[in-house]
């Protein structure tokens, strides 16, 4: 009989080892690498073991074993929850992915007027010859998914802002977390984009991350907690922004003798990942 694990969410359903190997292929893994972890995990199954317990095991087994960037692009999910509590640094870091796959004029928090109400809209951004408007729901936990209210108030917001000359050629609701079924259904019908964690499926926000190579300071192992808020204190969202030099380093609090591991995984975790699988297969 199959084991039964707790998801995030409170519901529980049996294990399924293909699901840990995609997450484990995403990040880069090599396949004996994947095999191993899938081997150690499944012998330690346990009635009612989370997904969370799973995660830090895989996790735990990628810091040891295999190289930085490799854990680090494993830890995404968990680094985009760490952009928290408020919300404000995902809206800095949604308007970097939405510049890395072409929108121009990307702004965060624009004060617009719409035909009935003024609203301040979390990103601004022009793509296609569209004015384009994102909401952003930054949820603090991993079990909280935007559901169908959050998307009929979001419509209605776009469509007082459309009602004005048309200035909103196309909305967006963009989450850290899910969504539910309802909630996808809906803006499937009503033509709103939606961008969360695994949806559109194999065009989630992990998926834009990781060809990008635009992932959040908060997945670099080799950083502390608080080095990690510092530079988010002083609005150093993304890894490309990760300073290098031995001065800037120190600025944040970073030992020297951490200083050429940081640089490492940084570049490897900058990168995007299919350049990465490239490098790989060559190595091969």
């Amino acid at each position: 009989m199959a084991i039964l694990i707790t998801k995030n969410d409170g519901t529980r359903e049996p294990f399924d080892e293909r699901k840990l190997d995609r997450s484990l292929t995403r990040a880069g893994a090599s396949k004996e690498m994947r095999e191993k972890i899938i081997r150690i995990v499944t012998t330690e199954l346990h009635e009612n073991i989370t997904t969370q317990e799973i995660y830090e095991r895989a996790f735990e087994l990628l810091r040891q074993e295999e190289r930085h960037p490799i854990a680090a692009r494993y830890s995404v999910k968990r680094a985009v929850l760490d952009l928290g509590p408020s919300g404000f640094q995902f809206e800095s870091f949604v308007s970097a992915v939405f510049a890395s796959i072409g929108y121009t004029n990307v702004r965060t928090g624009v004060a617009v007027q719409g035909k009935c109400s003024p609203h301040e809209v979390d990103i601004m951004a022009e793509h296609n010859g569209k004015r384009v408007a994102a909401e952003i729901k930054f949820h603090n936990s991993l079990g909280v998914k935007t559901d169908l209210k959050v998307a009929l108030y979001v419509k209605a917001r776009f469509e007082d802002l459309s009602g004005k000359g048309g200035e909103i050629g196309e909305g967006w609701l963009i989450t850290n977390t899910r969504f539910t079924r309802n909630a996808a259904r809906y803006a499937q019908c009503a033509n709103m984009k939606l961008l969360g964690w695994d949806y559109p499926r194999n065009r989630g926000l992990e998926v834009l991350i990781d060809e990008a190579g635009v992932h959040p300071i908060t997945a670099l192992t080799t950083l502390s907690s608080g080095e990690k808020r510092r530079l988010l204190d002083d609005d150093i969202v993304l890894c490309r922004q990760m300073p290098v030099t031995e001065e800037r380093l120190l600025q944040y609090g970073i030992p020297r003798e951490k200083h050429d591991e940081v640089r490492e995984e940084t570049r490897g975790l900058c990168s995007s990942l299919n350049a990465t699988r490239t490098s790989q297969m060559t190595d091969e």
